[in-house]
């Protein structure tokens, strides 16, 4: 498949910070990648190296050209939707849909005027009275109509109730997602992003602890409710994190086939969530 994007040694200090150490990784064309960490991971570092809005050390490719010389030649098949990305509060949506059709050539207002005609935003209405909700919509409608190889979210409900939050995404993976596009996320949100997922990033403390696709999860980890008599026994197998639940020992475990939990208890593979506070845990360690 197509390389979208390709690191090596990707790095940023701020003083004596580390925000990203040493980082390398490919996206592949056609996939929905999560990047997810703790706040001041690295996470949205990674995202404006990528963007070209920072400098950085290291190579960096983004279809096949250099963010930091490039930057204009990137963002013509990129767009990026920020929990903070603020539009004017004084325009009407009518001339935010006009001035995205001013200045990127591959805007098709059609397209985001048939989108908002199933929301509640209005051509004429100012942002100023739109909901978060709303103002949420009106980027989506914006970037949906931008024929785009790479959607960049960061934290793009953020703030949102889960009505927008589910009403996002369905609308990301039915309307925008065709399988060639690719789409690269951040949220702490991970059970809501699970199911769209096909590759998963853990970074911390700038490095990146895990990097895989959604396939390989199953094989490469494992979690087990082991029975009770059974805890002391699979403990030596070194299980990377364990925890107790309703009463059950429930324990990860990272690179062992699954027959040799067998008779052990229940095994099956991580969700996100469980599998994220593991690889933290053991980063610190």
């Amino acid at each position: 498949m197509t390389q979208l994007v390709s690191a090596r040694g990707l790095t940023k200090n701020y003083g004596e910070l580390k925000a990203l150490n040493d980082v390398s990784f490919n996206i592949e064309e056609g996939r929905i990648v999560g990047l997810i960490g703790p706040n001041g991971a690295g996470k949205t570092t990674a995202l404006k190296a990528i963007l070209g809005l920072t400098p950085f050390d290291g190579d960096l490719e983004v279809m096949g050209l250099d963010p930091r010389r490039q930057r204009a030649e990137v963002m013509q098949h990129v767009c990026f939707i920020a929990d903070v990305a603020v539009l004017p509060r004084w325009m009407k949506v009518s001339q935010a849909l006009y001035l995205v059709e001013q200045v990127h050539p591959r805007f098709d207002r059609s397209k985001a005027e048939e989108f908002l005609q199933r929301t509640d935003v209005r051509l004429k209405s100012k942002i100023s009275s739109l909901s978060k909700g709303m103002v949420t919509q009106l980027h989506l409608a914006l970037v949906m109509a931008i024929d785009a190889r790479l959607l960049v979210l960061d934290e793009p409900t953020l703030g949102l109730d889960i009505l927008f939050r589910k009403e996002f995404y369905r609308l990301l993976l039915n309307d925008y997602f065709d399988g060639k596009r690719t789409i690269l996320i951040t949220t702490h949100q991970v059970e809501e992003i699970e199911h769209l997922l096909t590759d998963l990033m853990f970074v911390n403390q700038g490095r990146l602890v895990l990097n895989s696709s959604m396939d390989d999860l199953a094989e490469r980890y494992a979690e087990v409710a082991v029975h009770p008599d059974k805890v002391n026994e699979l403990r030596e197998l070194g299980p990377i994190s364990e925890q107790q639940s309703f009463g059950r020992t429930i324990m990860l475990f990272e690179g062992k086939p699954r027959d040799r939990f067998k008779g052990y208890g229940e095994v099956r593979t991580p969700n996100i969530a469980d599998l994220f506070v593991a690889k933290m845990k053991a980063t610190r360690k």
